[in-house]
């Protein structure tokens, strides 16, 4: 199972990713191993996550993501 998620980083911007391990990914993230944009960017806060089922799914979903605005964004994880 692939999982899309989406961090805020400590300086106020959002990070959309794929994993299969969620935890393991934010993790990497955290201790400066994970995405290049989000290292010395901490705290980082999990602020969503949904299940994608495939590799290509997920990969389809985080690019439909990553083009929202931040308005919309916002909106899709519910704030």
């Amino acid at each position: 199972m692939w999982y899309l998620y989406i961090l805020r980083c400590g300086d106020g911007t959002l990070y959309t990713g794929i994993t299969t391990d969620i935890q393991r990914r934010l993790d990497a993230h955290r201790c400066g191993k994970g995405a290049k944009y989000t290292r010395g960017r901490g705290p980082l806060e999990l602020i969503y996550q949904e299940e994608c089922g495939a590799h290509s799914e997920a990969l389809k979903r985080e690019a439909a993501v990553k083009r929202l605005s931040r308005t919309e964004k916002e909106q899709l994880i519910g704030r």
